[in-house]
């Protein structure tokens, strides 16, 4: 529900060469009775005192139990570049998801509400976007210029979830979870069609399926003050990123995350500007991988007990592995790492399945005669485990290598 009617223009501002590009920021929030005036008011006294651009706030109220929203509705009315709208679905995602598809603006942005990232950087945060630099801009307390005030935990928590960003899915931002943000609107809105969370995990799905896809993300250093009176659950809020950062992998992997992003006119180039590409994503590699070595072991295991029965324990596990590791080998060049030339990839593959077989026949025939056919099935299967990360990492270096291909 919008106090104002759904096809009043934004604001525009045209100069004789072109016209400038508007902003809506928008600010979610959720029982905010007591911060959302002071915030509106110092947000819009910023905004009048020179920002640039036109530009609109949208209040978006997701559920909220107290007068959270009266207080938003009053705030429309009394600023005539103030809007406000209410949806029933909680969480920040949510309310950003569709205050970015209503959108009129050309760049849409939000911040939260208490204020807690210093206002002078949301002009270079708008800009970088609005010049062509980049598609999506976002603020960073990890950089080396950022000034930061929060507690120990949290500040172990970001560096830690970020950490496991870079290295796990090569991101290239170091603060997914800042808020403060900014993106243009045919871009993001494309990508929004491919995020899944309504929660806090909507900021990190974005980037990760924005950098996937190719596109730049910059980041502006904030100064920043944590808020003591945050509704954020640390704990509560890990574990849910975790979840979705298994989710994101897997989809990654299984090519569901490509996006067919709007490319409009093409963006002034800055001289020293990198065409962004997509990253490869080990954590979402690993995690088809590790899905297929599981497929792979159950197989190898009723190919094996058969096999046993006629066969001395050397030749069961050769006429087992052969099949689950030809099987494993295609399932991963199709669905882990990419369609590469078959042939140099099963030579690879076949000096990699050498040394499998060696050390786990090396395995299977350690374990004593009266022990049992599920002992060797177990010691097979113990030393296959303890091989998948020295598999991994031989099948993404050198047996589906496309550089070397």
């Amino acid at each position: 529900m919008d106090t104002r009617a759904a096809t009043e223009p934004a604001p525009r501002v045209l100069d004789t060469a072109a016209r400038l590009a508007s902003v809506d920021i928008v600010i979610p929030v959720l029982n905010e009775e007591r911060a959302l005036p002071g915030c509106v008011r110092t947000l819009a006294a910023f905004l009048d005192d020179g920002f640039p651009l036109p530009w609109r706030i949208t209040i978006v109220d997701n559920g909220s139990t107290d007068a959270t929203w009266p207080i938003a509705t009053a705030l429309a009315g009394q600023f005539e570049r103030v809007h406000a709208r209410r949806i029933d679905v909680r969480g920040r995602g949510a309310a950003l998801r569709t205050a970015w598809r209503d959108s009129p603006a050309d760049i849409v942005a939000y911040m939260d509400v208490d204020l807690s990232t210093d206002l002078d950087a949301l002009f270079p945060l708008v800009a970088a976007v609005a010049s062509g630099h980049s598609k999506i801009a976002i603020g960073t307390r990890l950089a080396h210029s950022a000034r930061t005030r929060r507690s120990l935990r949290r500040e172990l928590v970001s560096r830690a979830y970020n950490a496991l960003l870079r290295y796990g899915f090569g991101a290239g931002f170091s603060d997914a979870q800042c808020g403060f943000k900014a993106a243009r609107t045919d871009v993001v809105r494309p990508l929004m069609d491919k995020v899944e969370d309504n929660g806090w995990f909507f900021d990190t799905e974005l980037l990760l399926l924005a950098e996937h896809n190719g596109l730049r993300v910059h980041e502006v250093p904030v100064d920043w003050i944590e808020d003591m009176d945050s509704r954020v659950h640390v704990v509560r809020t890990a574990i849910d990123d975790l979840k979705g950062l298994a989710r994101l992998a897997w989809s990654m992997s299984t090519g569901r995350a490509r996006v067919e992003v709007t490319r409009s006119e093409p963006a002034p180039r800055h001289p020293d500007a990198v065409v962004a590409r997509p990253r490869a994503v080990t954590l979402a590699k690993f995690m088809s991988f590790a899905a297929i070595g599981v497929f792979s072991v159950i197989l190898y295991t009723l190919t094996y007990l058969p096999l046993r029965a006629f066969w001395p324990p050397a030749t069961a596990n050769l006429g087992a592995l052969v099949l689950a590791g030809i099987l494993n080998t295609e399932a991963n060049r199709r669905w882990t790492f990419g369609r590469v030339r078959r042939s140099t990839m099963h030579v690879r593959a076949a000096v990699l399945f050498v040394a499998n077989y060696a050390l786990t026949t090396a395995a299977v025939l350690a374990v004593p005669p009266h022990a049992g056919r599920p002992a060797e099935v177990g010691a097979v299967v113990g030393t296959y485990f303890l091989l998948i990360a020295m598999r991994f990492t031989a099948l993404d270096r050198w047996v589906f290598s496309r550089t070397r291909n």
